[in-house]
């Protein structure tokens, strides 16, 4: 009880010097508090509390106004026993303390790390990307290369079919100039044959000529025909001899 009393005496000149700084800045000469500050929208103070708040209250009240509401509100939750400030309260204060200083303090180191981590975690996500697309790539390439010998064998068969049409066609020739040779060699043995025949033929009849002819000559014939020739030759060498 003693120390209710006491925080509702200590209260209560707050509580007069909030509703006396309300008053004058209600009155014409509480005008100067009422001037306008610039908005920053999406601002926050105290760490929760928007700054269109405060805006709201300094063009209501001025600005003394958002802290005369506070106080108020607080000596009013406190009177009334509304809040009750008991262990729990002063431990929920040092954890409030300790959080926003492990926030400003910590804050900072903890979101670095993170920060480092994350970026650690993208950098190798993407070196396993890049590993997985330069993988791909070369398959890639590896296939086109293939293409390119598969496309290569092909023009290569087709010079083979060439080269074996080429070998055909000198085996072909080749063969039809031995069977022109052939013909020719057994053209040429019959032509031969007939050419001996007839030498055969001819020697023959030249051979039963001579003999018949030698038969028909007589012993005198041949002693006169021997004569003549030999007075044939005298008459001839006595001429050469004149001339």
């Amino acid at each position: 009880m003693f120390s209710r009393a006491a925080l509702l005496t200590a209260q209560r000149p707050l509580t007069v010097a909030a509703t006396r700084s309300a008053a004058a800045a209600a009155a014409p000469g509480g005008a100067i508090e009422r001037r306008q500050r610039p908005e920053h929208p999406g601002k926050v103070r105290l760490g929760f509390l928007p700054e269109e708040w405060f805006q709201f209250f300094y063009n209501k009240t001025g600005v003394t106004g958002p802290y005369t509401f506070g106080v108020g509100l607080i000596t009013y939750l406190c009177s009334k026993e509304i809040y009750v400030m008991e262990h729990e309260y002063y431990s929920g204060l040092s954890l409030g303390i300790m959080a926003v200083i492990a926030v400003k303090k910590l804050g900072p180191v903890i979101a670095k790390w993170a920060d480092g981590e994350i970026d650690k975690i993208e950098s190798e996500w993407k070196e396993g990307r890049e590993a997985e697309l330069k993988v791909l790539s070369d398959a890639i390439e590896a296939e086109k290369k293939e293409q390119w010998r598969a496309d290569g064998a092909l023009l290569l068969m087709d010079a083979k079919k060439e080269n074996i049409a080429l070998q055909l066609e000198a085996a072909f020739r080749e063969r039809a100039m031995n069977v022109y040779s052939e013909v020719k060699r057994r053209l040429d043995y019959q032509v031969e044959c007939r050419h001996v025949e007839r030498r055969l033929s001819q020697k023959h009849m030249v051979n039963w000529i001579t003999t018949n002819v030698l038969a028909s000559i007589s012993p005198q014939q041949e002693k006169e025909t021997l004569n003549k020739c030999i007075a044939d030759l005298s008459a001839l060498a006595l001429r050469v001899k004149s001339a």
